[in-house]
């Protein structure tokens, strides 16, 4: 037996939404849940930012210190 996911939150609910819009370059070769689609990137950019990977010099918040 699985144990059902919660819902999603408002905001990430809205996000969700707004970027279910496809961008230009989707439109050109559709896409058959663009709902799904943006629900799965909006989790896994949310994974990258709560569990950046070490290894990666890209990842990981800056600080004002860090930027020009």
């Amino acid at each position: 037996m699985s144990v059902p996911e919660p819902p999603p939150e408002p905001e990430h609910d809205e996000q969700a939404g707004s970027r279910s819009h496809l961008l230009p370059e989707e439109l050109a070769v559709g896409s058959d849940d663009p709902q799904g689609q943006a629900e799965a990137i909006l989790a896994e950019s949310e994974e990258r930012t709560e569990h950046p990977d070490p290894d990666d010099p890209q990842s990981g918040r800056r600080t004002s210190e860090n930027t020009v």
